[in-house]
């Protein structure tokens, strides 16, 4: 082997080992991203949209609910002066 196929040699084995390297890197880099956003997911007590509909639907049948009591009371008032 002469000395430039050592060369060519060594400078493959580096960059093999950098590109290597910074896959892991990029491997590691993007789990802690991801293990960050789910734990500021979770401070933030996000739901999910789908128990959001939920909820929303809920809370309409209650504001119903409320408006026809109001409007029954106030009717109950008329008839009782």
């Amino acid at each position: 082997m002469n000395n430039s196929e050592k060369i060519l040699k060594s400078i493959s084995n580096l960059l093999e080992k950098s590109i290597l390297t910074s896959k892991d890197f990029q491997k590691e880099l993007s789990d802690d991203l991801k293990f960050k956003k789910d734990k500021i997911i979770n401070k933030l007590e996000l739901v999910s949209r789908k128990e959001f509909e939920v909820l929303k639907k809920i809370v309409q049948k209650q504001d119903l609910i409320i408006k026809q009591l109001k409007k029954n009371k106030k009717t109950r008032k008329v008839k009782k002066s």
